[in-house]
């Protein structure tokens, strides 16, 4: 399956597409290469609402707001992402997971590749309404469904279901 139709599949049922990848082997490259397209279209999700701001004060450049967010996005994110995966994997151990490092981060790392539409249009709305109701509605709506996306995920990644 393609990864586009695996990111769309993941809203509708996140446990199949979950199985998918575990049953793909313990393949860190993979992880990785997914994480980075995570990165790579968060950033890019910011880019609209960073030129709005940009527009409406140009005390700070376009390219200084973008080098700040590539920085978030492309360095630290990711490193924040294997912190956050390794946590998630102990905390299971604690409730009797009997998944592995890798289901841990593999379920981080796909949560956030499969929520990235849903922050492209985060990013649209930011960009062309600015913040509002409708960008805290967005934003809830996002946050929801990555919650909801990594909380099947992990419990197809550690046994669980």
């Amino acid at each position: 399956m393609s990864v586009v139709r695996a990111v769309f599949k993941s809203w509708v049922a996140p446990r199949v597409v979950m199985r998918g990848w575990l049953a793909g082997g313990a393949r860190e490259d993979r992880a990785l290469a997914v994480l980075m397209a995570a990165a790579l279209l968060l950033f890019v999700a910011q880019w609209p609402s960073l030129a709005r701001q940009a527009h409406l004060d140009p005390s700070v450049p376009l390219a200084a707001r973008l080098a700040g967010a590539g920085l978030a996005c492309l360095f630290i994110l990711p490193l924040l992402a294997y912190a956050i995966a390794g946590l998630t994997r102990l905390l299971a151990r604690g409730f009797r997971g009997r998944g592995s490092g890798f289901g841990a981060r593999m379920a981080l790392f796909w949560s956030l590749l499969a929520v990235s539409p849903a922050m492209l249009l985060q990013g649209l709305v930011g960009g062309f309404l600015g913040q509002g109701p409708a960008l805290a509605l967005v934003w809830v709506a996002v946050f929801g469904g990555f919650l909801w996306l990594w909380g099947n995920a992990l419990l197809v990644a550690e046994g669980w279901r």
